[in-house]
């Protein structure tokens, strides 16, 4: 919704977040250069959704792809024999499969997100303090508004510290049987 007597080239918020997420996508790809090639952005989307919701089972993980049980059943095939991710057996409900990051997954995240940290950090140290101030503070906002509607928005708890610093996030396992 446009917002009247706002100054800059965009009154509208919501375009202006559209303009500056295309420009966040740019940076995300350069953020895959230099990384194992063989991973492909719905294997990426795949790997940061089994971070977020770690012990997670493959309805959920469908759920947050919008994708159907057998194409994630696959994804997580493919994820699997390239030793990134683990499927087991829930410990207390049979029907469910757990799905988490190994530690080579959890590295190759890592890996890309200390290269976004530095790309991003070179455009961050050009903005004046209070306009880096006020960006963190309305991405913060909308992080929270945002994970109101999405079960996994966000990033997980280690994305504000240095890479390796946080290794794990925690999370809450889903309870939806999984019949993929």
């Amino acid at each position: 919704m446009p917002r009247p007597g706002r100054s800059g080239a965009y009154e509208d918020p919501a375009a202006a977040l559209a303009a500056a997420a295309d420009f966040l996508a740019v940076l995300h790809a350069r953020g895959q250069d230099g990384v194992d090639p063989a991973v492909s952005p719905s294997q990426l989307r795949a790997l940061l959704a089994v971070e977020g919701a770690e012990g997670g089972n493959l309805r959920t993980l469908g759920d947050v792809l919008g994708s159907r049980p057998p194409s994630v059943t696959r994804l997580c095939d493919r994820l699997e024999a390239m030793g990134l991710l683990t499927r087991s057996p829930h410990p207390s409900r049979r029907r469910e499969v757990e799905v988490r990051l190994t530690p080579q997954g959890r590295a190759l995240l890592d890996e890309r997100r200390a290269i976004r940290v530095r790309e991003l950090s070179a455009v961050l140290g050009r903005m004046a303090p209070e306009a880096v101030d006020a960006l963190v503070a309305g991405l913060e906002a909308f992080r929270e508004a945002a994970a109101g509607s999405y079960p996994v928005a966000g990033t997980p708890a280690s994305a504000g510290t240095p890479a390796g610093a946080g290794s794990s996030a925690a999370s809450t396992p889903a309870s939806v049987p999984d019949s993929a």
